[in-house]
């Protein structure tokens, strides 16, 4: 019994020694503020800038620069953490942190979890790190996107013109994206999304068009849910992605929306031209048809009256007690002041 007490104490002692987790390095105190600040970051659209709510520690270096983060603070799966360093005004320190800015700071994003430990040396040229080693190569994941997103930079920077931007912007979409794929890491890849889902990037239009036909972020959900069941991650992601798609959709569906209300439109107003004119010939026909009446005489009238009931000359002249030729008078008198002729002609253009 006594052996088996042992044996449970060893375990937990052993337990609790490998929960510890150990974050150093170095920072160059004639740059930096001796302060160096270690956060959760909970939400990966706050990775950018300084989240007073995020920060979990703080430590400050000795004389050499030196820093360290250990205990037992962090969870037993992965997460994303962020360590930091500013110049903020030590007064507005909290201030600055709680608005997420300082424009004088920098920071270092990688992944961890509780029983991982991690150096991060002083680099030759001043910088804050550089040839981190750790016992866990998933910590080094988001760092080798952001080695990545720099060599990204450097080749935006050789041709500024628009046809070189198009152009760079379709291929680093697809390397980064094949990039994280290939870290076997979720969170890694997560953090490439929000990356080039990010509104105010330029991958963004690229990001909506690969929504529609790429399965690959449903993948990533998946391997998201299983890696990382019920995390904020996860359900940040899949809430993100169901807007987006809904919001995909519902464009489309106000496109259609508004294609048919452009055809509909068309179609009214086509109608209504239509009709305009219909009405427009009748009451130009009914004007010239009162001014061409206008120019006969009384007895000429009569006999248009009796022409467009389609009485023969023969029947007008026995209706009116007239001559033949009186009425083959009044008939070519009829045809010069109208304009026509033919009996055809007057009736086209008299027809009631």
């Amino acid at each position: 019994m006594r052996y088996l007490q042992w044996f449970v104490f060893l375990f937990l002692i052993s337990f609790y020694t490998n929960a510890q987790h150990k974050f150093e390095g170095f920072i160059d105190n004639t740059t930096w503020q001796n302060n160096v600040y270690l956060s959760v970051v909970d939400d990966y659209r706050t990775i950018n800038g300084i989240n007073n709510e995020q920060i979990i520690s703080k430590t400050t270096t000795d004389s050499l620069g030196r820093f360290e983060f250990s205990g037992d603070l962090l969870e037993p799966i992965h997460q994303i953490y962020k360590l930091h360093v500013d110049n903020c005004d030590s007064e507005n320190l909290d201030e600055n942190h709680f608005i997420g800015h300082c424009k004088d700071s920098k920071d270092i994003l990688f992944i961890a979890k509780s029983t991982d430990s991690i150096k991060f040396p002083l680099s030759f040229d001043a910088q804050m790190f550089c040839d981190i080693t750790s016992n866990n190569s998933k910590n080094l994941a988001i760092i080798k996107v952001d080695n990545l997103i720099e060599e990204m930079k450097f080749s935006y920077s050789e041709y500024n013109s628009n046809a070189s931007r198009n152009l760079n912007n379709k291929k680093w979409f697809k390397t980064l994206q094949d990039f994280g794929k290939k870290l076997k890491e979720p969170l890694a890849e997560l953090y490439i999304y929000s990356f080039l889902s990010d509104r105010t990037k330029p991958f963004h239009d690229y990001y909506l068009e690969d929504l529609r036909t790429n399965t690959y972020y449903t993948e990533l959900l998946n391997r998201l849910k299983t890696n990382y069941p019920n995390s904020k991650y996860t359900n940040q992601f899949e809430t993100e992605l169901q807007m987006d798609q809904f919001g995909l959709g519902d464009s489309e569906k106000k496109a259609k929306f508004n294609f048919i209300y452009l055809l509909s439109g068309i179609l009214l107003t086509s109608l209504l031209l239509n009709f305009w004119q219909y009405f427009k010939s009748k009451k130009q026909k009914s004007e010239s048809k009162t001014q061409a009446k206008a120019q006969l005489t009384k007895q000429e009238q009569t006999v248009l009256d009796l022409i467009l009931e389609n009485k023969s000359n023969k029947e007008i002249a026995e209706t009116l007690f007239v001559s033949l030729s009186t009425v083959k008078s009044h008939i070519n008198n009829i045809y010069k002041k109208v304009n026509v002729s033919s009996r055809n002609e007057i009736k086209e253009l008299f027809y009631k």
